[in-house]
């Protein structure tokens, strides 16, 4: 991998989908081993995947790793904290009291 280049990786997965009360997530584990970092991006393979409400779904699928270059992961590190911050929320009003 280079300063620009991108590597492919095909990847197996267990994909999870839970659409319960308690949980509403969707998980992708790879079953080789394969880490994910910075800048990355992954495709599962495969049709859509619901699951009806109450239960959680479990299916085994092939994953596309699209690797990130040096230069993307490492403008990923440098900026990703701004954009984690553009999800927060903060009010400082004075009209609040406990």
């Amino acid at each position: 991998m280079g300063w620009l280049t991108k590597d492919i990786e095909h990847a197996p997965c267990t994909v999870e989908i839970s659409h319960r009360f308690e949980s509403l997530h969707a998980h992708v584990r790879f079953n080789n081993g394969a880490v994910i970092h910075p800048g990355d991006e992954v495709k599962v393979q495969g049709p859509e995947i619901m699951a009806p409400f109450g239960e959680i779904v479990t299916e085994d699928r092939q994953a596309t790793i699209l690797r990130a270059s040096r230069l993307e992961r490492l403008w990923t590190r440098l900026t990703g904290d701004f954009e984690v911050m553009e999800l927060c929320e903060f009010s400082f009003s004075e009209e609040v009291t406990l």
